[in-house]
């Protein structure tokens, strides 16, 4: 027997694993079956350049739980060491200037376990004791047998062992029960080692039999060794593709609207494959998540540091050997070879969008409600997905039909330029709300887009200031609610100054007086009167909001530091339409008086004489107004309760 202690400057190594399980201690569990497969795997290599002899029998890995022992064990039948190499690579820590090491990484345990070859000592975490039984491959080798108890105290003696490989043997802490039970392993493998190229064996399969699960002969075996990642895109069927989609998100109904296969081996290695799923609402957006894998062996599902943070709205797989199992978040952020990948992939699902787009783009009109949002937060967020995808990003209009950005400029630029060289997209997030407007809009042959998503004002301010950057002048092209204003006002043409009707300032005050008299009382709703000479077939009276305050609104919902805009009341503007017949009686039914006003004076100033003024009032009219008012509050869907019941039976008395 050989005693010694384990090859490090501090006696500090063993707190410092223990203290890891504060952060993830359940991932010992995915080193010591890495490992496994990896002797696993150097063995196949050996033989297949003709260095280890013999028939290799059974390679699975076997995990095995001893509840009277209180063991958990992991089995490979893989090279196995010989007691110089359990002296090698277990008892010598191999890194330098251990002590200031850990002094300085005594609070970032993430950057020690793995990341600096202590994989096996991670069982320390959960364990009272570890022991090795192994068994190495090569001939007249002998078995030898390792044990420790958590401090850098170690026995190493010979041993028998019938089997070629290594057996860990965990003498589980009682603080960590947990791990002696079938269903928490078998969470754990499935978590970590679904996917691993080598089986993984748990126990026994069950049937049921009688009324109840009964095991049967046959091992259970854990993992997929050759998800559809690994295979060749020649050698894969759409179908494929799907079961591996289920596979990966079992309590998905959903099918996949497309996959992106990744396989790339310069200047890093990265294979996987991404999905676009249909997403229905938020809790879909945040349950299942592209999965990062490094050689098969789960990593994790946080990929923000990985892939740019719209992607991570896609499902799926990656899987890079250059992206260490173990890492912190800084180094995702600075490591160049997670920068290229991160590029790499924008550029892979842009191209793919790309060509989906020029092959089929009737079904790729069809998955655009489904993809939308995948495409505009990748617009948003980076400028070079923007130039790649606003060839394919698409608009739809209140005809079902969609455009590309460049198609809809050439539909419309003819009729929706205004007079000072404008393009004028008119828009609705609501066909039923804004019924009125629309159809004002198309009496005049102009066409209206349905834009109803959450990022779709973004969007449009993005796709604003881009054309403006174009022009390099003030004149551009503009995205205007079709309710915001009279369609006058939105696109001007020359002709539409022409024959105005002409009332004074004291005209209006007038009527004005009369209108805000009536006005509604509401909270964080405010009303301002003006005048527009509309169409004479166009509403009396309607209401209209102004599209860069309504603008801010919406995007202080989604968008931090923007909260002023959310506080503010909202605002509208009641438009009084001086074209209409009824409006011209109510003009008409004006009296006037001339009074006597003295004009104000300052302090010290001398009284200035008094001078005429010419008072105008609208009397008598109050019924009339009120039901015109409530007409245009009805329009907009703000005529409610109380005021919606006066209104109707003020309408039955004005029939009678």
């Amino acid at each position: 027997m050989k005693n010694g202690n384990i090859g490090v400057t501090s006696d500090n190594i063993f707190p410092v694993i223990k203290k890891f399980l504060y952060s993830d201690h359940e991932i010992f569990l995915r080193e010591l079956i890495s490992n496994a497969v990896d002797a696993t795997q150097k063995l196949k290599t050996l033989a297949s350049v003709g260095e280890a002899k013999g028939d290799l029998g059974n390679m699975r890995v076997r995990v095995v739980i001893d509840k009277k022992k209180k063991t958990l064990t992991v089995q490979d039948h893989g090279i196995g060491m010989t007691a110089d190499e359990v002296d090698r690579y277990i008892n010598q820590i191999a890194f330098s200037g251990a002590e200031e090491f850990l002094d300085k990484y005594k609070d970032k345990t993430e950057a020690i376990i793995g990341h600096f070859g202590l994989g096996f000592y991670s069982a320390f975490m959960v364990s009272d004791k570890v022991e090795i039984f192994s068994l190495s491959y090569q001939e007249d080798a002998k078995a030898v047998h390792w044990s420790c108890s958590g401090n850098p105290e170690y026995q190493m003696e010979d041993t028998i062992k019938s089997e070629r490989g290594t057996d860990i043997v965990l003498h589980i802490n009682d603080e960590f029960n947990q791990y002696l039970e079938d269903a928490t392993i078998e969470g754990l493998l499935k978590k970590y080692c679904k996917f691993l190229p080598v089986e993984i064996a748990f126990g026994k399969k069950k049937e049921w039999k009688d009324g109840k699960q009964v095991e049967t002969d046959e091992e259970n075996i854990i993992n997929n060794t050759t998800p559809a990642w690994t295979r060749k895109p020649a050698d894969l069927k759409d179908e494929d593709y799907k079961t591996f989609y289920h596979e990966l998100y079992p309590m998905q109904m959903d099918e996949p609207l497309f996959h992106i296969h990744l396989n790339v081996d310069y200047p890093f290695n990265l294979t996987g494959v991404l999905y676009f799923p249909r997403i229905k609402n938020n809790l879909d957006i945040h349950r299942n998540k592209i999965q990062l894998y490094c050689n098969q062996v789960f990593v994790t599902d946080e990929v923000e540091n990985i892939v740019p943070e719209y992607l991570t709205l896609l499902h799926g797989v990656i899987d890079s050997p250059d992206i260490p199992l173990n890492v912190s978040r800084s180094y995702l952020q600075s490591d160049n070879n997670v920068k290229k990948i991160s590029a790499h992939i924008t550029k892979k699902v842009a191209d793919k969008l790309a060509e989906i787009y020029k092959n089929d783009r009737e079904d790729f009109t069809k998955k655009w409600e489904d993809i939308k949002l995948f495409i505009q937060y990748g617009m948003l967020s980076d400028d070079k997905f923007y130039e790649r995808a606003i060839g394919f990003s698409l608009l739809k209009n209140l005809d079902g039909k969609y455009f590309t950005l460049e198609e809809y400029k050439k539909e419309i630029s003819d009729k929706q330029t205004d007079k000072d060289g404008n393009l004028i997209v008119l828009y609705t997030q609501d066909a039923d709300a804004n019924y009125a407007f629309i159809e004002r809009a198309k009496q005049k042959g102009y066409d209206v887009l349905i834009m109803d998503s959450e990022l779709d004002v973004h969007y449009m301010s993005m796709l604003e200031q881009k054309s403006m950057g174009e022009k390099g002048d003030e004149k551009g092209m503009r995205f205007v609610r079709i309710d915001s204003d009279i369609i006058e006002n939105i696109i001007r043409k020359a002709e539409d100054d022409k024959d105005a009707p002409s009332y004074t300032d004291e005209q209006k005050e007038g009527v004005r007086k009369a209108v805000e008299a009536i006005l509604p009382a509401a909270d964080k709703l405010n009303y301002m009167v003006s005048f527009e000479a509309a169409g004479e077939d166009a509403l009396p009276m309607f209401l209209t909001q102004n599209e860069f305050m309504r603008r801010m609104k919406e995007m202080s919902a989604h968008q931090q530091g923007m909260s002023f805009y959310g506080q503010m009341p909202d605002q509208y503007n009641l438009v009084i339409n001086m074209r209409h017949p009824l409006v011209k009686e109510l003009f008409e039914q004006m009296t006037s008086e001339t009074v006597m006003e003295q004009p104000e004076t300052k302090e010290g100033e001398e009284p200035k004489p008094a001078v005429e003024k010419t008072v105008y009032t609208l009397a008598g009219a109050d019924e009339r107004l009120h039901q015109l008012m409530d007409i245009a509050l009805l329009a907009s869907g703000q005529l409610k309760g109380e005021a919606l019941a006066q209104f109707v039976n003020r309408s039955v008395k004005l029939l009678n």
